[in-house]
């Protein structure tokens, strides 16, 4: 079963505007897990979908939806997922690629049959999945996060000593616009993307992961110098349009998968914005 929803972008003006609910609804991607179905959420922004596959005692193969108006889900589509559950395969066109926690696999488009499964219903996969237009096929290719390229960021002194783990990126793997990876927050740490930034030529999700049971994520979102912010728990989604800076701090240390689309590939392209400027 897929269940799907459709969130329009929004004009930075109109968010000075919004209350906590408003924010809620227009940015906040709430349930992605639910046993035996697909959780999808298609964004205006860049055309980006989110969504949460949780097969526990079947199968379940990814199929169209209306908005896409295609026979299959990638025939124009490219796909990034990450596991954030137990083991499982992903099967494409009849090829399996096993995955554990935390471990990556990209699919190009034109792939007609990709397929969700679990090696243990007690302890099923959820796969984590971000989609965007793809003008050429790539090559499938899975990505460990032993193989991921990793760089050391932030210091304990200011409570953002994190690890980058540049997994669906240039390098590593080779796509059309979609770009995911995973930071790890050392413990004792809590702020993530700090100093904040933002980049107007691409959008961003980030999905918070690893927060302990009665833990919480305050993430940041606005322009520079009106920002907003909305709590967050374990397993939530969050979208961050271009003008927006996304930056986090939690109860806790934990994980969150970043993944963005837009016109560029460059990882770097970013405008930072100063600590101290940040209103």
């Amino acid at each position: 079963m897929i269940n799907f929803s459709f969130r329009y972008a929004t004009n930075p003006t109109d968010i000075k505007k919004y209350g906590t609910d408003e924010l809620r609804e227009h940015f906040l991607i709430e349930t992605l897990f639910i046993e035996n179905e697909i959780q999808l959420t298609y964004s205006m922004y860049d055309r980006y979908i989110v969504g949460g596959i949780m097969p526990v005692n079947k199968s379940l193969k990814l199929e169209t939806i209306p908005y896409l108006k295609s026979e299959n889900f990638l025939d124009r589509r490219e796909l990034g997922i990450i596991n954030v559950g137990g083991s499982g395969a992903v099967v494409v066109e009849g090829a399996t690629h096993e995955l554990n926690f935390k471990d990556a696999l990209y699919i190009g488009s034109g792939n007609k049959e990709v397929i969700f499964k679990s090696t243990d219903p007690k302890n099923p996969a959820k796969y984590y999945i971000n989609s965007a237009p793809a003008h050429k096929s790539y090559p499938t290719k899975k990505v460990s996060l032993a193989e991921a390229n990793k760089l050391e960021l932030g210091a304990m002194e200011t409570a953002n000593h994190r690890t980058v783990n540049q997994m669906i990126i240039g390098g590593i793997v080779t796509t059309c616009q979609l770009q995911m990876g995973m930071t790890e927050l050392r413990t004792g740490s809590v702020w993530n993307t700090m100093p904040a930034h933002v980049h107007d030529r691409r959008m961003e999700v980030y999905f918070y992961l690893d927060i302990p049971e009665n833990q919480a994520v305050c993430h940041f979102m606005g322009q520079p110098q009106e920002t907003r912010h909305i709590w967050m728990n374990n397993h939530q989604a969050v979208i961050s349009p271009p003008w927006s800076i996304h930056s986090g701090s939690g109860t806790s240390n934990y994980t969150f998968i970043w993944g963005m689309a837009g016109e560029n590939l460059d990882y770097g392209d970013m405008d930072v914005c100063k600590i101290n400027e940040l209103r």
